[in-house]
């Protein structure tokens, strides 16, 4: 299973809903971007933290520092290695007394312990190509063809010669590459969603 790193880029919101927040993460040694959907007290818990600012009162994510500062516990790594019905999974790895330990989190919950331990976040190669988007318009409408090629060859098409399964993978696609070009990540995870369960019906 390949591992590729990634980092922060930032937090999208979008008005259109409720709470909820685009939390982008880059790769390093590409050009990919990975939105991830997170609730709004987990995008508040990163953003305080990469904006060095201290609440009041320690958030969850805080506690789980000083808990694990008092123990000896040390985050290695956050690790989101699943991806199953647009739902992502991690595992926090840690190290307690020269034992590893992998504990299953949230991406979003995982992230927000990793800022405040300074951890390395990888993600597997296979999420990456499955859910990353890429920033180059010309290089998504590429793909796009490729992909729309090999998966719909098997369709019936309809009186106007295109595919009612392509057609709407058309449509998306260029819904996806103006959010990109908006950088509306939040909206590009959705519809990044919608196209993976339309080729998944094929």
């Amino acid at each position: 299973m390949g591992k590729l790193q990634v980092d922060i880029l930032g937090l999208s919101a979008s008005p259109h809903t409720n709470g909820a927040y685009a939390l982008i993460l880059y790769e390093l040694e590409g050009k990919r971007k990975l939105p991830i959907i997170i609730g709004g007290f987990e995008a508040q818990a990163i953003a305080l933290k990469l904006e060095n600012i201290k609440p009041p009162r320690p958030f969850t994510h805080d506690l789980f520092k000083s808990v694990a500062d008092a123990f000896s516990l040390h985050v290695k790594e956050i690790f989101i290695d699943e991806l199953h019905n647009e739902t992502f999974y991690a595992k926090i790895i840690c190290e307690l007394g020269g034992e590893l330990h992998e504990i299953d989190a949230r991406p979003s919950d995982a992230i927000a312990i990793a800022v405040r331990f300074n951890a390395p976040v990888f993600v597997t190669e296979e999420i990456m190509n499955e859910a990353g988007i890429r920033e180059e318009q010309k290089e998504s409408e590429e793909e796009g063809e490729e992909d729309n090629t090999s998966s719909f060859i098997q369709e019936e098409p309809q009186p106007g010669g295109m595919p009612a399964q392509s057609a709407a993978l058309l449509e998306l696609q260029g819904r996806l590459d103006d959010a990109i070009s908006r950088e509306n990540y939040e909206e590009a995870a959705r519809i990044r969603d919608e196209i993976n369960r339309i080729k998944n019906q094929g």
